[in-house]
This record gives structure tokens, C-alpha cells and sequence, in this order.
């Protein structure tokens, strides 16, 4: 008897110290609150984004562009790695590329299908050319001489996709 009190004691303290959890609300997909073309634009603006809008003479919508910047990837002055080298360096920069996407700085990246001197992009949606070039640069194939990065401003339609 007094291993069942001491067993409906113990459970009214835990039954009394749990506390309801509140439920994330989660909405219906298709359903989410779409922001105002206007708000979408004060939000860049404050992050310190370039922007500006036109109305489309032919939808009459407002079309949002913003300033991003490419990264052009060229081949770099020191090009005679090992195989191994290499390999490893192109691990390392795919590896960097994929953190600056995870972190929302990049958007798009990719190698151009040719053995020319430009071999790829990336695009930054980041608010100053400063910053694009400070990220790109961060790349280890950068920094080992592999790379080489040549950034420049580029205006895009907020939020069209790639077709």
C-alpha cells in the first residue's frame, strides 16, 4: 500500500508539472500570407539591398528587381596541383559553395559546360558587391590559387523563377 502512494505521488508531480505545449501553427500549403510587393521591397531596403520597381505595361503588375551579384569563377594562376590536390580542393569548394547556399547567401551556382577560362558562377544575394567578393573569396580553391573570382553587380525580377 504504501509503494502504490508513493507511485500516485510521484505521478501527480510530474502530471502537475507538465505544462500544455502549444502547437506550432502550420498552414495549409497554398495558403501561407503573401507579402505586399511594397513590403517585400521596405524589407530589402532595410537589409541594405538596391532595389527598385516598374509597373509591366502589359500584366500592370509590379515587378520588384533587385540587385545581386555574379561571381565569375575563372581558372586561377596556380593550376599544377596533384590529381589528389585537386580532388581535395574541389571537395573543399563545392563544400564552401554548399554553406553559402545553406546560409542564404548564394542562390545558384554552377560550372559552365566548356574547358574555357571561365568555369563557373555563383549568384549572392547579398547587399553589397563588398560582401559577394569577401564570400567568393572565401573559397579554398580561391585561396589556393586554383580560382580565381571576378564579381559584378546584376539586376534580377524578385522572386521569377529559372525556367
Amino acid at each position: 500500500m504504501e509503494r502504490l502512494r508513493i507511485v500516485i505521488f510521484l505521478m501527480a508531480i510530474v502530471f502537475m508539472g507538465c505544462k500544455e505545449v502549444e502547437k506550432p501553427h502550420v498552414q495549409q500549403q497554398g495558403t501561407e500570407a503573401k507579402k505586399s510587393t511594397a513590403d517585400v521591397k521596405q524589407e530589402l531596403i532595410d537589409k541594405g539591398f538596391q532595389v527598385f520597381d516598374y509597373v509591366d505595361g502589359k500584366t500592370k503588375d509590379t515587378v520588384l528587381m533587385q540587385q545581386y551579384f555574379v561571381a565569375f569563377l575563372k581558372s586561377g594562376p596556380k593550376r599544377s596541383q596533384s590529381k589528389e590536390e585537386a580532388d581535395s580542393l574541389q571537395t573543399l569548394h563545392l563544400a564552401h559553395l554548399g554553406r553559402m547556399y545553406e546560409a542564404g547567401y548564394a542562390d545558384i551556382s554552377g560550372p559552365f559546360g566548356d574547358d574555357g577560362d571561365i568555369r563557373g558562377i555563383t549568384i549572392y544575394n547579398v547587399p553589397s558587391l563588398q560582401m559577394a567578393d569577401s564570400l567568393a573569396n572565401l573559397d579554398p580553391a580561391v585561396q589556393a590559387g586554383r580560382l580565381e573570382i571576378e564579381v559584378h553587380p546584376w539586376w534580377a525580377a524578385k522572386g521569377f523563377p529559372l525556367r
